[in-house]
């Protein structure tokens, strides 16, 4: 059952009114004021009012995420009050957002992305002996909740343990850096600890060339959901909407969504922005590794333009190409699947449509056949229950 939800308003000054949905948790509420801020640097005479409730994956923090069968966690009880009207728009992490959504429901916008990678967190203890997930010893224990991390990790680290940790950013921390914990490290998103200047914990920043690890698909960008039809609220987010961001989001979304993962699948990602003109012109075939002249952190091109709330010009949408690095991994981690691609993205739909090739093109590496383990392996967790 949901708790009330809880509204936080401002005096009235204007007839324009918007109520804006987040989850309850202090991150949830960090990045809502996030947007909040952008909306009335957009538009300062528009009133905002932000309700905040608790919802399903809120309330249980201590079952693991990939023993629910609900797909929609953190969204469901806030969809039903923007169906209803009680709501105008929910700022979502974007990784927390099922990508299929109610018919009447859509990824309005998603705003400029923050660093998408995870982040390794040493025991305060341990920090000054070790750096790395390949330093730490034998047998040491990293606590995450994430399918995902732990196949990844397995694949990399046969040496270390993991074990589930739930709980918001602050409470996983707690637990980490309690002496009597049997936590060495735990790993969580960059983004999330930057948003709540806890960066500083960061030990080391995870990536393919980092560590071995894809994020998650949408990781660090947040995606604002909006009833379909509702111009009066689309036109409200047409200037804090990231059209880069929006691509990025859209193709990992689409890839995701053609393989029915979730939360419960391990499925890793990285996407990043590349001049084409950085390319040889027969560079252009699926799984040439792509140039190394882009911003590590934004995926940015050093000599492409910066990401912008802007559409995309004529001169972007040719020079620039999105390059996708994704992978599926058993759950014991002796078994993956890899794939490197890039496309030109002249729309959104030309986003949807490249997550979609990606995905097959991990089909057809044999990835179904890892996803189909997982799913009989997840309903034998399921009927065991929490033994």
């Amino acid at each position: 059952m949901a708790a009330a939800p809880d509204v936080d308003s401002e005096a009235k000054t204007s007839t324009q009114t918007f109520k804006i949905g987040t989850r309850a948790s202090l991150l949830a509420k960090v990045q809502t004021n996030e947007v909040v801020n952008a909306l009335k640097k957009a538009w300062p005479d528009y009133h905002y009012e932000i309700v905040a409730m608790t919802t399903t994956g809120d309330n249980n923090q201590k079952t693991a995420l990939h023993k629910f069968n609900e797909k929609a966690l953190w969204t469901q009880e806030l969809e039903v009050l923007l169906q209803s009207g009680d709501l105008d728009l929910i700022v979502h992490s974007l990784k927390d957002m099922p990508t299929q959504l109610p018919h009447d429901l859509d990824l309005g916008c998603v705003t400029k992305r923050q660093d998408p990678r995870d982040a390794l967190v040493i025991k305060p203890t341990l920090v000054d002996k070790y750096r790395s997930l390949a330093e730490l010893p034998e047998g040491s224990v990293v606590g995450t909740s994430s399918l995902r991390r732990i196949a990844q990790l397995k694949k990399h680290y046969t040496h270390l343990k993991f074990t589930d940790v739930r709980g918001n950013v602050g409470t996983r921390l707690a637990k980490l850096d309690n002496p009597e914990s049997e936590y060495s490290a735990i790993i969580l998103a960059a983004a999330g600890l930057a948003r709540l200047g806890m960066d500083r914990r960061v030990t080391t920043y995870l990536s393919k060339d980092n560590g071995g690890m894809l994020h998650a698909v949408g990781q660090g960008a947040l995606g604002i959901e909006t009833r379909k039809g509702d111009q009066r609220v689309n036109d409200l987010l047409s200037k804090i909407c990231c059209e880069r961001t929006m691509r990025q989001g859209l193709a990992e979304r689409s890839l995701m969504r053609t393989l029915e993962g979730g939360c419960s699948v391990p499925i890793g990602i990285e996407t990043e922005w590349v001049s084409k003109r950085s390319f040889s012109p027969e560079g252009s075939g699926i799984g040439v590794k792509p140039a190394e002249d882009y911003h590590k952190l934004t995926g940015v091109a050093v000599n492409s333009p910066e990401n912008s709330s802007a559409p995309l010009d004529a001169e972007e949408a040719l020079s620039d190409e999105l390059v996708m690095r994704a992978i599926v991994v058993s759950l014991d981690g002796q078994e993956a699947v890899e794939v490197e691609t890039r496309k030109l993205l002249n729309s959104r739909e030309d986003a949807d449509q490249f997550g979609w090739e990606a995905a097959r093109l991990l089909v057809d590496k044999g990835a179904k056949e890892i996803l189909e383990a997982i799913t009989l392996n997840r309903g034998i967790i399921h009927e065991q229950g929490d033994a």
